[in-house]
């Protein structure tokens, strides 16, 4: 009895494992996907590399070594990949843990500095054509202007700016976006988490 559920317990964590990594490589996909077809990591200059695609490929692809210790350990019983797994599966835990307080401990000057880097991509509209497509697709994309209000933009608005007078910035209508769909992106950021 005791040997039959040991058995069931490692092809159970194979089957898992497996799951995951199939999971993994979604994400990981979906990050390169991203990478490839989304440019607005040029809004913050002076972190052009932290972008959604970028910490999507960064977390399938821890994803997706860790599965492969979990399925390779469990299925050849190893106890070097497994104890592997387990100690990794730990450091996960706890900096997803820390990452959460910080978060929530440091919000207001993490909206300060997304707010500056917003600003300072204003001024470089003109210089960069990454920057302008950038600025162009999300200004029609939310109906906003600006970063605050269309007088971000000084006297010559872009064209992608709506038409009507009294429009509201990105940066209010980013976060309008972001409340509205926090039901769907919660539950999107607990399955990562949970894979």
């Amino acid at each position: 009895m005791g040997m039959s559920s040991l058995k069931l317990l490692k092809y159970v964590l194979f089957f898992f494992n497996l799951l995951f990594w199939f999971c993994g490589c979604c994400i990981l996909g979906f990050g390169i996907y991203l990478l490839i077809h989304n440019n607005f990591g040029v809004l913050f200059h002076n972190l052009p590399s932290l972008t959604l695609g970028n910490a999507l490929v960064i977390v399938g692809s821890i994803i997706m070594v860790v599965a492969f210790l979990g399925c390779m350990g469990s299925i050849k019983e190893n106890k070097c990949l497994l104890m592997s797994f387990f100690v990794l599966l730990l450091i996960i835990l706890l900096a997803e843990v820390t990452l959460a307080i910080l978060l929530f401990v440091y919000e207001q000057k993490l909206s300060n500095y997304v707010a500056e880097g917003l600003n300072d991509s204003i001024r470089r509209y003109n210089s960069d054509n990454s920057t302008k497509a950038a600025w162009d697709s999300i200004q029609s994309f939310l109906q906003c202007c600006g970063v605050n209000n269309a007088s971000d933009w000084g006297k010559a608005h872009p064209s992608s700016c709506p038409p009507y007078p009294e429009v509201q910035g990105c940066y209010a209508k980013a976060e309008q976006w972001f409340h509205s769909n926090f039901l769907y992106i919660g539950i999107i950021t607990i399955c990562v988490c949970v894979v």
